[in-house]
């Protein structure tokens, strides 16, 4: 095997195999080793954590590691209206998650409610009619009728996607 020196990365590699490892930036890395671990075991095993009956209304969003100035915090996603169940069952969840790891992994649990998809589905149809009236206006008043009819055929193009 030859010794590369002139390699950006590192003084001097080896030619060859690497370990994924070895090739991964040194930023990456970084963050990799702060909180992907535990991020990802936390997405894998939520069901198993949480239960089936939570796991239906709510998923992990992020996760924060702590440092010198917080706590470790865990960010969760719940629909609207199963925020009071999550509540009850926030030292639950922690207790759980501390035993899956082994050891204080989370202290601070997070609730972020978000809409359920039939109610962020009539909100976006409530938009588009909004958007549609208002640009209708404009479009029918240019005076440019090749202009106006290529308008018009971009909007029907764009609301049928």
């Amino acid at each position: 095997m030859q010794f590369k020196k002139y390699t950006k990365q590192r003084n001097a590699s080896i030619q060859g195999l690497r370990s994924l490892k070895d090739t991964l930036p040194n930023n990456i890395k970084k963050v990799i080793s702060k909180r992907g671990h535990v991020y990802s075991e936390i997405l894998n095993n939520w069901k198993l954590i949480v239960g089936k009956d939570l796991f239906q209304v709510c998923y992990p969003k992020s996760y924060k590691n702590s440092n010198k100035f917080g706590v470790s915090k865990l960010i969760i996603m719940v629909k609207r209206g199963h925020e009071v169940e999550l509540e009850y069952s926030k030292n639950k969840i922690i207790n759980n998650m501390n035993a899956f790891f082994g050891n204080s992994v989370v202290e601070k649990i997070k609730f972020v409610s978000f809409n359920s998809e039939k109610e962020i589905l009539s909100t976006k149809i409530n938009k588009e009619n909004v958007t549609k009236d208002k640009y209708q206006k404009k479009i029918t008043n240019v005076k440019n009728d090749k202009i106006r009819k290529s308008l018009q055929e971009l909007t029907r193009v764009y609301r049928e996607k």
